[in-house]
């Protein structure tokens, strides 16, 4: 296709429009933190320079080169939480766990293995929003969360109600801190969790949900916090957090852990 003085190829277009959602796509697991404006600062100094070298100003192309250089090696270093959820994303979306056929097979097995574990943690929200008690709790998926587990203390018990429930009891030790279950097991209490660094989380939102939506943020896993001030549970997945009734709650961990689409 001819534009004036302009060749354009159908090559041209889909190389727009690929470059066009790997931009967004970035800047949306950017946005609302310190990194999104350090990454269109460095997208516009990118333009910049891209004008600059049309233009033919060699020796300001030059220093731009070596800026662009070790801005990128920089970028990897200040954006490796960012590029680490992308590689995340992109993992998630081309697993086999995922695949619809795969899903389908295993589909039996996995229900069998993970359904009882997610209703009773469910339940434990439900029965811990009603009473006001606080408490974060965290759903082990693919990632290791060796280190996390390991900065509380072991439990590694068979998970049940009573058992979380008591965890989390005002007059027990571990209930400051978070949980850890993994394959229908309580593997430990009282952990620590990385904190979430975005400034753009609403002002009622204190401590339990920054640490559950770090660990969301750092790993695949699912944090599911639970407020004592107002007994409201959110659920934090993929670095986002939302509040959920108990019955969305038990939804969304089917839809996440079991590929259920409701």
């Amino acid at each position: 296709m001819q534009i004036s003085f302009l060749e354009i190829k159908w090559t041209d277009v889909l190389d727009v429009v690929l470059v066009t959602f790997l931009l967004y796509y970035i800047y949306k697991l950017v946005k609302g933190s310190v990194a999104s404006r350090v990454f269109l600062g460095y997208l516009l100094i990118y333009l910049f320079y891209l004008i600059v070298k049309a233009i033919g100003l060699e020796l300001l192309t030059r220093i731009l080169e070596y800026f662009m250089g070790v801005g990128a090696i920089a970028l990897i270093v200040l954006f490796q939480q960012e590029i680490r959820r992308f590689l995340l994303m992109v993992g998630k979306s081309t697993s086999l766990a995922n695949n619809q056929v795969f899903a389908k097979l295993l589909g039996n097995q996995l229900e069998k293995e993970n359904a009882t574990p997610l209703k009773i943690v469910s339940d434990v929200a439900k029965t811990m929003s009603s009473e006001f008690t606080g408490g974060i709790i965290v759903l082990q998926k693919d990632d290791d969360l060796s280190k996390f587990i390991e900065s509380g203390d072991i439990v590694d018990a068979v998970l049940s109600k009573k058992m979380l429930v008591t965890i989390f009891s005002q007059y027990s030790l571990l209930n400051d801190g978070a949980a850890i279950i993994n394959k229908g097991r309580i593997k430990a209490a009282h952990c620590i969790l990385p904190i979430a660094s975005g400034d753009d989380l609403p002002s009622n939102y204190g401590f339990r949900h920054r640490a559950a939506l770090g660990i969301s943020e750092a790993t695949d896993s699912v944090a599911i916090c639970i407020s004592e001030e107002n007994g409201k549970i959110s659920l934090a997945i993929d670095g986002n957090i939302k509040i959920v009734s108990a019955v969305e709650l038990e939804r969304e961990l089917r839809r996440y852990f079991l590929n259920e689409i409701q």
